[in-house]
């Protein structure tokens, strides 16, 4: 039984290119279903989240986040009585536009694309849903339904207007030109928040995120357990494993705490969410939208504790020496091979050939030169570069 709230299917605004109703799933689950057998999901196999794809076979990728992004998204959302499958199809499709090398990748071609419009992997993946995917005989991508494509450009919040946070505004007049593209052929109301199963999604990759960074990073031996007990969130899920079962095997004991931390977070988004829902009454999505704020969020005491977490991180992690050599290496992948390809187009494959030769202007193939690269996985990339270039920047251990 679905909330009031929630996105019914059998009121969704349907796609850009009317298609039949399936006579098995609803059009969320066909969305979640295109996404998934997408070659762009397919290719998240081997893109990294913040370590390089021939690190070690256990840390995230793309993929395997974006699967526990969805976990965590349908549990909140049945949760709550919104569409579980609308969720699950956003949080599948969030992370489709990233680049390889996670966001030092995009770094890279976004400085590089400055001249031609920038890059923003969240516009990159609606470019991917309603372009680039050329899989079906009536049109190109995937033919979303609306709320998906609103789920994917606003997850994070409005993309314009008073509402906006900083971190995710845009001008009105320089949005992102996928989104700008997207948004022209099909108004997503970039001024107003997403639905609720879309603000879901967004939350669920926090979750997710903060709970497999302290996984992977006690894994690659940039912190110990030690450290994490010095931790807000993280500090009392250990002190609660050693006082429940004390001299516990190490690996058990890590797993323990760091699914109570998980526990902890998606714990407080649903109880946050169903006082703030109990609170404004919403009788229908488009009240969600138009609410001004976000309804799903963590506590205010959470959300502190967990900026602690993020701040360690930061600097124990994501900037971690031996992980800054390993950014600068394959920085230079990216810097070497846009201009390479800018240069002599050729170089691409041959099913690339008809977009080269349609483009108009140095823009516009700069354009098509980022999005094949912002395909390319972190071991094509890697390959390429040593096979254009004739060397290979990327230092393995061992």
């Amino acid at each position: 039984m679905l909330a009031p709230f929630a996105c019914l299917p059998d009121a969704s605004r349907g796609r850009l290119y009317p298609e039949g109703m399936s006579s098995f799933r609803s059009p969320f689950q066909r969305d979640r279903d295109r996404i998934i057998h997408s070659s762009a999901f397919r290719r998240l196999k081997h893109k990294t989240q913040v370590f390089v794809e021939h690190e070690g076979d256990y840390y995230r990728t793309r993929l395997t986040h974006s699967i526990e992004v969805a976990q965590v998204a349908r549990t909140i959302s049945g949760v709550l009585g919104l569409n579980t499958d609308l969720a699950e199809a956003i949080a599948l499709a969030h992370d489709l536009g990233h680049t390889p090398f996670g966001h030092t990748g995009e770094d890279a071609l976004a400085r590089l694309m400055q001249p031609y419009g920038g890059f923003d992997h969240n516009a990159q993946a609606l470019r991917i849903v309603t372009r680039l995917e050329r899989h079906y005989a009536g049109f190109d991508g995937l033919n979303l339904t609306w709320e998906t494509l609103e789920g994917i450009a606003k997850h994070n919040g409005p993309v314009i207007g008073p509402n906006a946070d900083a971190k995710h505004a845009h001008d009105p007049d320089a949005l992102p030109y996928a989104l700008a593209e997207v948004n022209a052929a099909w108004d997503l109301e970039l001024d107003t928040h997403a639905s609720a199963e879309a603000q879901v999604a967004a939350i669920a990759d926090d979750v997710a995120y903060s709970h497999h960074d302290l996984h992977d990073g006690l894994r690659s031996g940039l912190f110990t357990e030690e450290d994490l007990m010095e931790l807000p969130v993280a500090g009392p899920a250990f002190a609660e494993v050693d006082r429940l079962y004390p001299g516990l095997e190490k690996m058990r004991r890590r797993h323990e705490a760091l699914r109570r931390v998980f526990g902890r977070m998606v714990e407080d988004v649903i109880a946050v969410a169903q006082n703030r829902l109990a609170g404004a009454q919403p009788k229908s999505v488009d009240e969600i939208r138009h609410m001004g704020t976000t309804i799903i969020r963590f506590s205010k005491p959470l959300y502190q504790e967990l900026k602690a977490v993020r701040s360690f991180l930061f600097h124990r992690m994501y900037r971690a020496p031996s992980v800054m050599e390993v950014r600068a290496q394959v920085t230079r992948v990216v810097d070497d091979l846009f201009p390479l390809f800018l240069r002599d187009p050729g170089l691409l494959p041959a099913e690339w050939r008809q977009d080269i030769d349609a483009a108009r202007d140095e823009t516009e193939l700069a354009r098509i030169v980022a999005d094949y690269v912002a395909g390319m996985t972190d071991r094509f990339a890697i390959q390429e570069h040593a096979r254009l270039m004739g060397v290979d920047p990327v230092v393995r251990a061992g």
